[in-house]
């Protein structure tokens, strides 16, 4: 079933009749800057609440589900994520501890971190790597969850093209073993329709246009 959308306002930034969000797809989300993308995202996992309409998950109002435990089935990696003072280690046991969950064996952790294509040591200093580094540490340390659902906010925007397609594939392929449904807002019109199920694009806060992208 997924998520599904109708009739949400929130402020003036997005207006949007009806929307459906399936389960266990890869939907990337797309549009200029300021379009109302990252709201959306953040709807899905009550980091905000619509001002009127209703948002559903699985058949069930976002907001009248525990903030906590609905955040740990949908998954939100924000554009510019946080690191916490410390090593890579540090970051990716900090991250299980937040959401409530037992900590994991060296070897799992290491997964992740190849996983989001970072090939950095646990004991390395989180505080030494670049932006892009960071950035997928944070992505190993929300894979590392195992939510139901991933929303992610521009993954790959401070990376190189070459890593960008790395990086996104390792995820989407991830999300396919582990049937997790993935949605994404992307900058990249390439990324979008190489690896989306579907693909929606937001204008002005408004749904523009839905459309499945052509499989490789």
């Amino acid at each position: 079933m997924g998520f599904i959308l109708e009739g949400v306002k929130y402020k003036d930034i997005l207006d949007i009749d009806r929307l459906e969000l399936l389960d266990k797809q890869v939907t990337c989300i797309v549009g200029e800057s300021g379009s109302g993308k990252t709201t959306l995202l953040r709807l899905l996992n009550n980091l905000i609440s619509a001002d009127s309409g209703r948002v559903t998950y699985q058949g069930i109002n976002v907001d009248e589900t525990d903030p906590v435990e609905l955040r740990r089935k949908i998954a939100m990696l924000p554009q510019i994520p946080t690191i916490f003072p410390g090593t890579v280690g540090d970051n990716l046991r900090l991250g299980l501890d937040f959401a409530g969950q037992d900590q994991v064996p060296e070897e799992t952790l290491l997964e992740a971190l190849e996983m989001a294509k970072l090939r950095k040591s646990l004991t390395s200093d989180a505080a030494d790597l670049s932006g892009g580094e960071k950035q997928r540490l944070a992505l190993a340390r929300i894979l590392l969850l195992r939510p139901e659902v991933l929303l992610l906010d521009e993954p790959s925007s401070a990376l190189d093209d070459e890593t960008e397609k790395l990086v996104i594939e390792s995820i989407v392929e991830h999300t396919r073993k582990r049937e997790i449904t993935l949605i994404m807002v992307t900058h990249s019109k390439a990324v979008a329709e190489t690896f989306g199920d579907t693909v929606v694009t937001i204008h002005n806060g408004r749904v523009a246009g839905i459309k499945e992208a052509p499989r490789a």
